[in-house]
């Protein structure tokens, strides 16, 4: 069954400033305090990224609406609800990172307890409980008298299962952007895939109050084979064959940085294939998309926020509080869309609500590299 649900939500972009004068390739090494860096010039891309990705949104829109048979083409591209084009996308956005992460710094990773220990609580005993508030306080509360008991319950639903499904692999992308520990993301993106398989249908049971919630096994698998496995074994052997040969020196120079161009461009290029399935009634009602984006995106800041000061407190380095906290406001929604289809049918509200958060997803998680970026002096 293919998921074709149209929105008229175009979310604003901000003003983001992404990059400075320079932008640097990191090796982190944040748990013994030194972290190499290898400054480049911006290219025209890097500079205007946030020019860019309103250009993209816009155009994704346009050919949507003008072209509307293109999202019934593009939907054809799906396997276990997860669009062939968009995988494709990522795989190319999340390479280039792969291949500048030292592995020595995942070996690292995996034996610091405070960050890992940190992301967990936030994805599983904290973010699923708030989304679940937040779509209760904005759905039924705030919003409440222009909806329907119907419309209120379906989209409540949706929510709740984006927020049971923690981050995917788009957060390395993320997190590369705030210059955060990236080994440390990989990590944790990995612990959360095998989290997810454990804790998301008791969870999501627990908050729908229903049950018979079917864990899309297919889908799981997937994402992490083309977001995770397949990047990062490419990753690792670009690496290590091109220092061998090249050298580390040839390896960041001439490597690294046509590689970051091919993630910036992979990232534009999602944004319109994204956008562009959603082309056809992008007009039709705006107020409910917008309703539900309210929620989405308050939970994003609570969830944002909390890691953020607790980092803090436990003396994290910027370095490690900025990927926890990006993966704590990030979801996993081909996940959430597959569990709502299955629930309650691809023309549900459910379906439309995480819907909703494929469209928000990139444009808030760039609005948290902002801030992350605009306050890193707070980690000084």
């Amino acid at each position: 069954m293919k998921l074709i649900i149209t929105s008229p939500f175009a979310p604003k972009v901000p003003n983001l400033i992404l990059s400075s004068t320079n932008i640097k390739i990191m090796n982190n090494n944040s748990y013994d305090g030194k972290i190499m860096k290898e400054e480049r010039k911006l290219g025209l891309w890097e500079k205007y990224l946030t020019l860019w990705v309103a250009l993209c949104i816009v155009v994704g829109i346009l050919l949507g609406r003008t072209f509307p048979q293109l999202s019934q083409i593009l939907a054809e591209f799906e396997v276990a609800q997860v669009s062939i084009p968009i995988a494709i996308c990522l795989f190319f956005m999340i390479y280039p990172i792969m291949v500048q992460i030292d592995f020595k710094e995942v070996r690292k990773a995996i034996t610091s307890p405070k960050p890992v220990g940190l992301t967990l609580l936030m994805n599983w005993a904290v973010k699923p409980f708030t989304m679940a508030f937040f779509a209760w306080l904005f759905l039924s509360v705030i919003f409440g008298q222009f909806l329907t008991p119907e419309q209120i319950q379906q989209y409540r639903a949706g929510m709740i299962l984006l927020g049971v499904a923690p981050c995917t692999a788009m957060v390395l992308m993320w997190s590369y952007l705030a210059k955060g520990n990236v080994a440390h993301t990989l990590v944790m993106t990995a612990i959360n895939s095998l989290a997810m398989v454990i804790l998301y249908a008791p969870l999501a049971t627990f908050l729908l109050g229903i049950s018979g919630i079917i864990v899309p096994w297919a889908t799981i698998a997937l994402t992490v084979t083309v977001y995770i496995v397949t990047p990062l074994v490419a990753g690792y052997y670009t690496r290590k064959i091109a220092i061998e040969r090249k050298g580390l020196d040839w390896f960041q120079k001439r490597l690294v940085p046509p590689l970051g161009k091919t993630a910036i461009a992979a990232l534009l290029i999602t944004l319109v294939v994204l956008f562009s399935y959603q082309g056809q009634l992008l007009l039709a009602i705006p107020i409910i998309i917008g309703m539900i984006t309210l929620g989405i995106f308050a939970n994003i800041l609570i969830i944002f926020a909390i890691p953020y000061l607790i980092a803090k407190k436990i003396h994290l380095s910027y370095e490690d509080a900025a990927p926890v906290a990006i993966i704590a406001g990030s979801n996993h929604f081909e996940v959430a869309v597959a569990v709502a289809i299955t629930l309650f049918g691809v023309q549900s509200g459910a379906a439309l609500a995480t819907v909703v958060g494929v469209l928000t997803e990139v444009p808030l998680m760039l609005f948290l590299v902002w801030l992350c970026k605009r306050t890193r002096g707070f980690f000084d």
